[in-house]
């Protein structure tokens, strides 16, 4: 998040579910929440895509330097952006 880290205990794709997201979640300011998938870009559930976009966060996967990056960009321009990275 912009303002802080956090560990995460998720290693794999396989471990996701909607608990995974919760402290995004909760913290309600967030409007984007970039997904780094480890080394190639994996799809996310629908079941989480949806407890998301209930939560009004729009989730973007794809290959965590590619969310680094991304994160990097949105932060300099003010937006409500959080990154969860799996290790690539």
């Amino acid at each position: 998040m912009p303002d802080r880290t956090m560990d995460w205990p998720v290693a794999t794709m396989a471990e996701l579910d909607e608990a995974s997201f919760a402290a995004i979640v909760e913290r309600g300011d967030i409007e984007i929440l970039l997904l780094g998938t480890g080394a190639r870009l994996m799809p996310v559930s629908a079941e989480i895509r949806l407890a998301l976009k209930r939560a009004g966060i729009v989730v973007e996967p794809m290959d965590t330097g590619a969310a680094c990056r991304t994160y990097n960009v949105l932060v300099a321009e003010d937006r409500r952006v959080a990154a969860a990275l799996l290790k690539p």
